[in-house]
């Protein structure tokens, strides 16, 4: 039964809502509320013998309360269900649900597992068996039938693969289960993208003993995919696709991201109108396009929106061909020399073992390179020129150097850019020059049209282009006088490229110049790879181990124990579950293993036309909300307002009207107090009220230092006393809190055992009270420890001093000071924890101010004086808060004078000491510490 969003699994239940009438005649009635009656006891039976009783009427809102109450617990008992969803056709001889998990179902798994799971349950109430499978699982999986219990189980165990799925082998398989189960009904949860073999898998499935279909499949396919990523001469060359006839513009936008995860390039791809098919290039510089390691398209969750990338898209493979043999002992005469050094950091070099071209051209072509180099090499002999032809036919780039032997050896038309005049232009000769000519501008036309003429580099001697109409054309570098440097063209898929100089120092002084290698490196762009260059792999067929692999949500994985090795081959490698895509190798080096390659497309799956009753489901959450518990839940807590009414009528609830509503408003303080009672612990005189405060300050063992207003003196202070604080933890067993600012005029100071006052000129001077409070503060145990920050020696007697020492004199005219006396070197204080003979801070050379010891004395040659008690006051004048101030990593805020980094070191131990001496006294000048101090000592 259903109206609306609201249906009802029982509604006959609804029937006892006609009760409700008969339930208010009698909840109307109830017994008459007792009165209070004074004697005398016959004016009481009068009354009672002269009147009729008769029931007092229930209150009407008690009344409609208790008929609501009624009202939802028979609603509650009609299993009341919000949003309720239509029951989808599970019946039949049996279930059998399909589930594609492979790669294109990732990025809504979660919805894709909802559905299933509304339709298993539909099962299970029926009574229907389940048998359930899933297109990119192991050919052995289990897929019942099952109860739907345990068919939920292998649901909720199920994960979405990263690879295609395989309807025909699992199709085959659940059509076998279900010739024992005649009559089923078939459910395909499909991803929604076409694959070879599906018209025969569906009629596998379908055609015998199926009786029902229920077509499950999304509204629109909305993948995007990547099927092309090639690193080009003016950046990286993005292809991707998605479904064909979207009329629908679309953006997405690509980010390339280096071995370590790091974002380090974005390019933005655009669908037309009805296109299936978008391109766009990361336009970045050539050295930053090589640490790319792999390219995802954002906001796709899935492996089809990745591409991992191997050195086939970053460097290249070059051989290297000379006719000349290198001479050890001059190296740089060597026609390679100054080929090795340019392309050795962005190529990978390799050369054949043969000084015989009938040989090394083989070998070279064998190893599959990108592009060759040839270094002065005469006649290609005819045995070989045939092959090395339809090797720059097929998208080779051949780069030769002039020289003589080249000179000497005439035109060859299929491997040479231009026709060559005979001989050699050079110094002397009939076309000779008067002085070395130099290279002009380069031509727009050709790949250094972006580079800078090299002004330092001189042509002495080449090898001169006969003039053709298209000698300008084919000219990529020329020299003052207009004849060419560097020509080359473009040969069916590959490059010819001909430097008309050579590649030793003897020609030109091009090879020793900067030019020279970023004129190399444009060439090598513009080259092709033949093959991947896999570091560990000596030959395409060995075997390369799993490293990283692309999960089914497009993330970089360790390689799962189903992965097995991969063997390189020709062509396209297939995704399996034994071979996910990702990258196979080690850490020297990787093959690319991608989902998607550049002929894949997304073709839409149709949906199979056949006899049956076909039922149409979109993939969806359930939504539906069973209101059974809300509406028992809101029955009992009208039933305890109920009887807390009854209570209030009965008198019970107004014994203690006042107490009562007094606890209840204490309640909703507390409840309501709750989130606002977090308050700022930084300074003693907080918002927090005064008993809370002080159990605050008592709780830990803080550090205070007086508040000067002064707002860079009051921050330095904080900082040095917090850096004081993180030496005592990191060196004694002492966890002091965070320090304290105080306002002597205001504040309790017998909380802290030492009270740091940084003595400021400019600072207000503090008031008699003040004052006073900081006498009784030392007259009753507490430590002020006075700073100036002046260095003074001079004491605080007569004399010249300071404007921060005369500010301390005004101080400590007002105070009853004991007479004072630099720290002697047996006092407790150099030796409470660290043995210090001074207590520098940031500057050094004033002595540290204490009460002076007048009846000590240290007998029996003991560590400390006897009759040394703690000294309430101590002055300096060598800014302790200055050494020990930190900022919030833990540097020094202040340098120290002289900067020596011991000095820091002995302030902050100077700090301990005088910390250990505060909360310890003189326990060190007790006799019965002496055996074990003496025996610490090695005495």
């Amino acid at each position: 039964m259903s109206w609306l969003p609201l249906s009802f699994g029982t509604p006959m239940v609804l029937w006892g809502l006609l009760a409700l009438p008969v339930i208010w005649w009698l909840l109307r009635l109830t017994p008459p509320k007792p009165q209070a009656e004074v004697f005398p006891p016959l004016k009481i039976l009068a009354r009672v013998l002269r009147r009729e009783e008769t029931p007092q009427q229930s209150p009407w809102w008690l009344t409609l309360l208790r008929l609501l109450m009624a009202a939802l617990v028979v609603m509650a008992l009609a299993e009341p269900v919000f949003n309720p969803r239509e029951k989808l056709p599970a019946e039949g001889a049996a279930l059998a649900l399909v589930v594609d998990n492979g790669w294109a179902s990732a990025a809504d798994w979660s919805k894709r597992v909802a559905t299933a799971e509304r339709l298993i349950t539909d099962a299970g109430s029926n009574g229907v068996p389940v048998v359930i499978a899933f297109t990119a699982e192991k050919p052995n999986a289990e897929i019942g039938p099952f109860d739907a219990s345990a068919a939920l189980g292998h649901l909720r165990a199920a994960k979405p693969r990263p690879v295609p799925p395989d309807r025909p082998a699992v199709y085959a398989r659940v059509a076998a289960a279900l010739e024992r189960l005649p009559g089923a009904s078939v459910a395909v949860l499909a991803d929604g993208l076409a694959a070879k073999g599906d018209e025969a898998a569906f009629k596998t499935l379908l055609e015998k003993n199926a009786t029902r279909l229920v077509w499950v499949a999304s509204d629109r396919m909305s993948l995007t995919g990547l099927i092309g990523a090639d690193n080009q001469v003016d950046g990286f060359a993005l292809t991707a696709i998605r479904a064909p006839g979207d009329p629908a513009p679309a953006q997405v936008t690509a980010g390339a991201f280096d071995d370590k995860g790091r974002r380090i390039a974005d390019a933005t791809l655009t669908f037309a109108p009805g296109e299936a098919t978008a391109t766009a290039t990361m336009t970045v510089p050539f050295e930053l396009r090589n640490d790319f390691a792999s390219i995802a398209l954002d906001g796709e969750h899935q492996a089809g929106a990745v591409r991992v990338l191997d050195e086939s898209s970053k460097r290249r493979r070059v051989g290297l061909l000379s006719q000349t043999e290198a001479d050890q002992a001059q190296p740089l005469l060597s026609p390679l020399y100054y080929i090795r050094r340019a392309l050795q950091p962005f190529a990978d070099l390799v050369e054949p073992s043969s000084a015989d071209l009938a040989d090394a051209i083989p070998q070279l072509l064998d190893q599959k390179p990108a592009m060759i180099i040839m270094a002065d090499v005469g006649t290609i002999p005819e045995q070989v020129k045939q092959r090395l032809v339809d090797w720059v036919d097929k998208g080779g780039t051949l780069v030769r150097f002039a020289g003589p032997r080249l000179a000497a050896a005439g035109n060859d038309d299929d491997l040479l850019p231009v026709r060559l005049r005979s001989g050699e232009r050079a110094l002397g000769g009939a076309l000779s020059w008067t002085t070395p000519q130099a290279v002009t501008e380069f031509p727009k036309n050709g790949p250094f049209a972006d580079l800078s003429p090299p002004s330092e580099v001189t042509v002495s001697r080449q090898v001169l282009a006969e003039p053709t109409p298209d000698i300008v054309e084919r000219t990529w570098a020329t020299l003052a006088d207009g004849t060419p440097l560097v020509t080359g063209m473009k040969k069916d898929k590959g490059t010819l490229v001909l430097f008309h100089v050579t590649p030793e120092a003897t020609w030109s002084t091009l090879p020793i110049s900067g030019s020279f290698v970023e004129m190399l490196r444009r060439v090598v762009q513009l080259s092709r790879n033949q093959g991947a260059a896999i570091a560990n792999a000596e030959a395409t067929a060995a075997s390369l181990a799993p490293y990283r692999m692309i999960g089914a949500d497009g993330m970089l994985t360790p390689p799962s124990p189903d992965a097995r090795p991969l063997v390189p081959g020709a062509g396209p490698l297939p995704v399996t579950l034994e071979n996910p895509p990702g990258l196979y190798g080690s850490e020297t080096g990787v093959f690319a293993h991608n989902l998607l390659n550049a002929s894949s497309t997304f073709a839409p799956l149709a949906r199979p036309q056949l006899s049956l009753p076909v039922t149409a489901v979109p993939y969806a959450f359930d939504e539906s909300e069973n209101l059974k518990g809300p509406l028992v839940a809101i029955a009992l807590l009208l039933m305890v307002l109920d009887t807390l009414a009854v209570f209030w009528m009965g008198g019970l609830l107004a014994r203690r009207p006042r107490r009562s509503a007094v606890a209840a408003a204490a309640a909703a303080l507390v409840v309501l107090g709750g989130p606002f009672g977090h308050a700022d612990l930084a300074r003693a005189d907080d918002s927090k009220p005064g008993d809370a405060q002080a159990i605050e300050d008592i709780s830990k063992t803080r550090i205070a230092y007086v508040i000067t207003g002064e707002p860079g003196v009051d921050a330095i202070s904080r900082a040095g006393l917090e850096g004081l604080t993180r030496f005592l933890i990191e060196k004694t067993a002492l966890e002091p809190g965070p320090p304290a600012g105080v306002d002597i005029a205001k504040d309790e100071l017998s909380f802290f055992p030492l009270i740091y006052w940084p003595i400021d000129a400019t600072a207000p001077m503090p008031s008699q009270a003040a004052i006073a409070r900081i006498d009784a503060y030392m007259q009753q145990g507490g430590t002020v420890l006075f700073d100036t920050r002046d260095q003074f020696s001079n004491g605080i007697g007569a004399g010249s001093a300071s404007p921060a020492t005369e500010r301390l004199r005004d101080i400590l005219a007002n105070l009853n000071v004991p007479p004072l006396e630099p720290v002697p070197s047996d006092h407790v204080l150099t030796k409470s924890f660290f043995i210090l003979p001074e207590f520098p801070g940031r500057f050094n050379g004033s002595p540290l101010w204490v009460e002076a010891s007048l009846e000590a004395s240290n007998t029996e040659n003991r560590p400390v004086r006897t009759g040394d008690g703690v000294s309430p006051i101590m002055i300096t004048a060598n800014d302790f808060a200055g050494a020990w101030a930190v900022d919030e990593n833990g540097d020094p805020m202040l340098p120290t004078v002289p900067p020596d980094p011991m000095q820091r070191v002995y302030a902050l131990r100077a700090g301990v000491n005088i910390m250990m001496y505060m909360l310890t006294g003189n326990y060190k000048s007790d006799q019965v510490h002496v055996p074990v101090l003496l025996e610490r000592l090695g005495q």
